[in-house]
């Protein structure tokens, strides 16, 4: 074995030491919280014959819990507010890059430690594409986007929460020109987030 994964295995042992017997300041939904995910999605649909690869990266915040249930368990289901500022790379296709925005609610299971969770929502909103007149590309520059998401959220002793899950994300101009091609993309994101 290596030394620096020797190192690096130690250095893990140790994190997980000092940390493993600390706290929860608070429960993850009675604070609002910032993530940063990215991922990579491929196009599925066929709104373009362009076999679309996008690597979105996303910085969300999520309020405090606006509406939820305590199970006799313990476990605890979540609603949040979610708004998105949304910056994607357009690694196959004509176009570049994408900036958006986009809201919805984040709908949470938790554990009765407030450790683990389930998460899905779905919502849209607006953005930019450098979009390039190619036929099967975006056709104007103005987007609508449509998302659906869910995966799972680890919250450390520190209070950082991991994530990790799917997404499908639509994106098109909403008819405002003909043809109106669409990308229609599934993939996979991972994100890191902390309390505020």
């Amino acid at each position: 074995m290596s030394h620096l994964l020797k190192t690096t295995l130690l250095g893990c042992v140790f994190y997980a030491a000092v940390f493993a017997a600390e706290p929860f300041p608070t429960l993850p939904w009675a604070s609002s919280a910032l993530t940063v995910e990215t991922g990579e999605l491929w196009e599925i649909g066929s709104g373009t014959p362009i076999a679309y690869r996008l690597v979105p990266t996303q910085l969300s915040w999520r309020s405090a819990e606006f509406f939820g249930h305590a199970f006799s368990n313990g476990s605890r289901i979540v609603l949040r507010h979610r708004l998105t500022l949304i910056g994607t790379w357009v690694q196959n296709g004509p176009e570049s890059h994408y900036v958006g925005v986009a809201g919805s609610p984040s709908l949470e299971l938790w554990n009765k430690t407030g450790t683990w969770s389930l998460f899905t929502g779905s919502g849209g909103g607006f953005g930019v594409i450098d979009s390039r007149g190619i036929k099967g590309g975006m056709g104007q520059d103005l987007t609508l986007n449509w998302f659906i998401r869910g995966g799972i959220e680890h919250v450390t002793a520190k209070n950082i929460r991991w994530s990790a899950g799917i997404m499908f994300q639509h994106m098109s101009n909403g008819g405002m020109t003909k043809p109106n091609p669409g990308i229609d993309a599934l993939g996979f994101t991972l994100g890191c987030g902390w309390a505020r």
